[in-house]
């Protein structure tokens, strides 16, 4: 049975095997979680970046941790809220299926979530913690993954989140 958990902190300390960055479409770096993550694993993560020429809204593609405690970095582009008529949804399922995909790919068995597409993208909060919790449940067992972090960046998301993990029982 798999262990998913929420906490409030800095993605880039937790030692788990994978964190999950919240990228744009470039990969080359930005704000928030992103930057964060580029800074801390150094201009390595940058230059892997580089070659993987970008990627598209709802996917994920991966690199080297470096500098991280991670082992892994998965690049998951989610998607801007534009009124949830523009397939955010699926999209942002996406991301959160796809970065299980990459764990079972890279034996990865613990993996931290930023809260993908909440700050500047400005996806709601509580959908975005609905859907990411219900797209990792649905999916947890076939990924290998045994521990989930999903990683808050304040505590009202963190209590978005221990609400919703509270109401229903791990798969």
């Amino acid at each position: 049975m798999a262990n998913l958990i929420s906490v409030t902190g800095d993605i880039t300390r937790l030692h788990v095997d994978a964190i999950v960055n919240a990228a744009n479409e470039s990969l080359l770096g930005g704000g928030g979680v992103d930057g964060a993550i580029h800074a801390a694993a150094g201009p390595e993560l940058l230059e892997a970046c580089r070659k993987l020429h970008g990627c598209a809204t709802g996917d994920a593609k991966a690199t080297p941790g470096f500098r991280l405690p991670a082992r892994w970095v998965f690049h998951a582009v989610g998607p801007v809220w534009r009124g949830g008529t523009h397939n955010e949804d699926a999209l942002l399922a996406g991301c959160y299926r796809r970065c299980l995909e990459l764990a079972l790919e890279v034996g990865a068995k613990s993996v931290a979530f930023p809260a993908i597409s909440t700050g500047v993208y400005h996806f709601p909060a509580k959908r975005a913690a609905k859907i990411a919790i219900e797209t990792v449940r649905s999916h947890i067992e076939e990924s290998g993954v045994n521990e989930i972090h999903f990683v808050c960046f304040n505590e009202g998301t963190r209590r978005v989140y221990d609400d919703l993990l509270g109401d229903t029982p791990l798969p």
